[in-house]
């Protein structure tokens, strides 16, 4: 069905969405990187504070191996 399809009711039915349409295909490798590390650190139960912003974006910078080292130490840390 299209997004012009209406229902008896009046209401129309939306188009189903495209994955190339979410954020995540906007979100640059760095920006990634900082999103896994803040969640890898919460999961660990080490909610990030606003002074550790600073380390979390020097982290970001770093490749994307080193960055998944880091979340797989902090998940053998549960």
């Amino acid at each position: 069905m299209t997004a012009t399809a209406f229902t008896q009711d009046g209401d129309y039915l939306l188009a189903p969405p495209r994955p190339a349409d979410r954020i995540g295909a906007a979100i640059g490798p760095r920006d990634r990187r900082r999103l896994e590390l803040h969640a890898a650190l919460t999961a660990a139960g080490i909610p990030p504070r606003p002074e550790d912003r600073e380390a979390i974006e020097s982290l970001s910078t770093l490749s994307g191996s080193v960055n998944s080292t880091i979340q797989r130490w902090l998940q053998h840390a549960l």
